[in-house]
């Protein structure tokens, strides 16, 4: 049953390793889990679960394996409780009566407990000696006793009633992000690839491969890292992304305080990038788009977060923007000189996947490779940019519309 449990984490994408489940085979070993499904569950989440996000999986899978585990204690239960369904309540309870039935131990209410489970045959209520509601009877519930025993009614919930709750449907991983999340998703770009230089011990490399070599030492020498990542961060605002401001309000909080990145630049465009960006979000403090392909150059990191969806002259036209009167290039032009002027670029869009396959998100899409604003999403695009892998299409594609064409 526990191997099953193993291999219906891996199957449902859950990352268990081979050294946590023996983590978890030592804890049961040392009785870790106090010998209950509840305590197996709290210990297995602890050793198996690394991230919250795949809390909901985890729940998941540790209901549909062990459900059938407590079924013959639940049949066993089930008339009890029945029994104990709807307590009717005494309004009062005699000062020497109570004092009486303080008096009673543990042990004593213990062994009674089972004498009377193994005689009773039916519901009580409101009396003195049978598993029931109300009444002095120290065993039941809603009763007067003192010193009973609560049998049903409130108290914690079973492991895999927590489980059946889903309590943590908000951690996944195709959910949208909070601030935190952004933030430790975003410092994953500091790990981009090594620049050349310095050759440097690399330990952790190092012992990967001796360990591949079977023993025999292998000493990996790589270029010395430098927190040189530049990020420029390119956020589309009004329009149809007013549903999502609070959304990109997040990412651009977390992209300024929880980054990390040696510079951070960020402008605003309204749906495409034209001649100009802004500076701020009223679009007062115009900046150009042509002075940034010149002066920033091509190993910072550019991420354009938007919904790519706007009329289709707004992407193809030029004879100038919504914000220029003079002809310029179209915004699918200046589009293609970001994505052929900075090879690690992509562009984060909030909107769902099933919308990118038309208009003028799949325009863009051919332009800039598109990740779906989500945790998920964010890690992909994170990989796509520490080792930026276009095919030679969009190369072509970028190549021929950045020179206006």
């Amino acid at each position: 049953m526990f191997l099953e449990f193993f291999y219906n984490l891996r199957a449902r994408g859950v990352p268990v390793t081979t050294h946590t489940w023996l983590a978890l085979v030592d804890a049961l070993a040392r009785g870790l889990h106090n010998n209950t499904l509840d305590g197996f569950y709290q210990v297995a989440r602890c050793i198996l679960i690394q991230s919250e996000a795949h809390y909901d999986d985890f729940d998941r899978v540790f209901a549909e394996t062990f459900r059938g585990v407590q079924a013959d204690a639940r049949n066993l239960l089930s008339q009890l409780e029945e029994w104990l369904r709807d307590p009717k309540s005494l309004e009062h309870l005699d000062p020497e009566l109570r004092a009486q039935l303080a008096a009673m131990d543990l042990e004593q209410l213990r062994r009674e407990l089972l004498e009377r489970l193994e005689q009773q045959k039916e519901r009580h209520d409101g009396g003195n000696r049978w598993v029931g509601t109300g009444g002095t009877s120290p065993f039941g519930t809603g009763g007067m006793n003192p010193a009973g025993i609560r049998v049903g009614g409130g108290g914690s919930r079973s492991a895999l009633a927590v489980a059946d709750a889903r309590r943590f449907r908000e951690f996944r991983r195709d959910l949208v992000l909070d601030t935190r999340q952004i933030a430790a998703a975003l410092r994953r770009l500091r790990r981009l690839t090594r620049d050349d230089g310095k050759l440097i011990l690399d330990l952790g490399e190092t012992i990967d491969a001796t360990a591949r070599n079977c023993g025999d030492i292998e000493v990996v020498m790589n270029p010395e890292r430098h927190a040189d990542v530049r990020l420029l961060l390119l956020l589309d605002v009004g329009g149809s992304m007013d549903p999502h401001a609070e959304l990109v309000s997040r990412l651009f909080s977390a992209a300024h305080q929880g980054g990390g990145f040696k510079e951070l630049r960020s402008y605003y465009f309204h749906n495409c990038v034209y001649q100009r960006v802004f500076a701020d979000a009223a679009f007062t403090k115009p900046v150009s788009t042509a002075e940034l392909l010149k002066t920033l150059d091509s190993k910072w990191t550019v991420v354009l977060v938007g919904d790519a969806y706007m009329h289709p002259g707004e992407l193809t036209m030029s004879s100038g923007d919504w914000w220029e009167s003079a002809r310029g290039p179209s915004g699918l032009t200046w589009l293609a000189r970001l994505a052929d002027r900075f090879p690690r670029s992509a562009w984060l869009n909030p909107e769902p996947p099933s919308l990118w396959r038309s208009g003028t998100i799949a325009e863009i899409a051919r332009v800039f490779p598109m990740f779906q604003l989500t945790l998920a999403g964010l890690d992909d695009m994170v990989r796509h940019l520490r080792r930026p892998a276009l095919s030679s299409e969009r190369r072509n594609r970028v190549a021929t519309l950045a020179r206006g064409r």
